[in-house]
């Protein structure tokens, strides 16, 4: 059973943003980014509530800015998924999850170290460029079943 019900078009839609995301942090980072938005979607707080499809989370608005900076700059989002891609996301929406994205709702990439929490949210890890961070605890158990 998949971690979340989807369409041909959510694979389609999640493989061009991990694409966008994490290109150059090879199909290891792309899996991560598509699990932290796999996590969105199966998380029903903090910011995430009533999101409940992969184009919701992708085209989230958050304080007036899309959520994923892909959407907005129209880099690699826009041009088509390649098979590579949609397999990593049809893994992701089924069953993938590794620390330390495995119950990370963010990540970025910062111009420096990683620092211990972001917003308030504690560091899980790093892989390449990108920091991951995981809700408090006690703030989004959802996160933590599905």
């Amino acid at each position: 059973m998949p971690r979340v019900k989807y369409r041909d078009s959510d694979i389609d839609l999640l493989a061009r943003m991990m694409r966008a995301e994490a290109e150059g942090e090879g199909k290891q980072g792309m899996l991560y980014v598509g699990n932290v938005i796999v996590n969105r979607l199966v998380a029903d707080c903090l910011d995430f509530t009533d999101l409940r499809s992969i184009d919701d989370v992708i085209f989230h608005v958050q304080g007036g800015n899309y959520s994923f900076e892909a959407v907005q700059k129209g880099n690699l989002f826009y041009e088509r998924a390649r098979p590579v891609e949609k397999r990593l996301a049809r893994q992701t929406l089924d069953y993938w999850r590794d620390h330390p994205g495995k119950y990370a709702l963010w990540y970025f990439n910062p111009s420096g170290p990683c620092p211990p929490t972001w917003y308030g949210q504690p560091f899980t890890g790093q892989f390449k460029e990108h920091c991951f961070y995981e809700p408090v605890a006690g703030t989004c158990e959802s996160v933590y079943i599905g």
